[in-house]
């Protein structure tokens, strides 16, 4: 099996991965996935397609992540390791589409606007 390069994004945080097979290695911009993302929640986040498909010991996962905050990334990560699984296994879309991991969130900040404190707050008004 050749290597599989997907990418993944969420708000301003871009996951790239190269996903071959190996022992269940996730190698988050050269540190461990332990290191990279201390808390068990975003672990949590990043495995999910992996133990859905219970294929989390049969693949090495290369990451270069980068922008927006933790949980984001987290979720770019999980995209992007969607993506890769559905292009070796086109069967797997059926079990991963309905949990949501195929969906990219639109979601983006919002810019701030000229007169304004922040992008939809207005200033104080009194009319005396």
């Amino acid at each position: 099996m050749e290597v599989v390069n997907t990418i993944g994004r969420r708000k301003s945080a871009v996951a790239r991965i190269y996903l071959s097979e190996g022992k269940g290695n996730i190698t988050v911009n050269k540190r461990e996935l332990n290191e990279y993302f201390p808390t068990t929640t975003l672990q949590y986040i990043v495995k999910q397609p992996l133990n859905l498909l219970d294929v989390a010991e049969k693949y090495d996962i290369k990451v270069n992540l980068n922008g927006g905050g933790p949980k984001g990334q987290a979720e770019a990560l999980r995209l992007a390791i969607s993506r890769a699984l559905i292009e070796i296994d086109p069967e797997a879309r059926k079990e991963l589409k309905p949990e949501g991991f195929l969906t990219r969130d639109p979601r983006e900040v919002e810019r701030k606007k000229p007169g304004q404190p922040k992008a939809r707050k207005r200033f104080q008004f009194s009319k005396r």
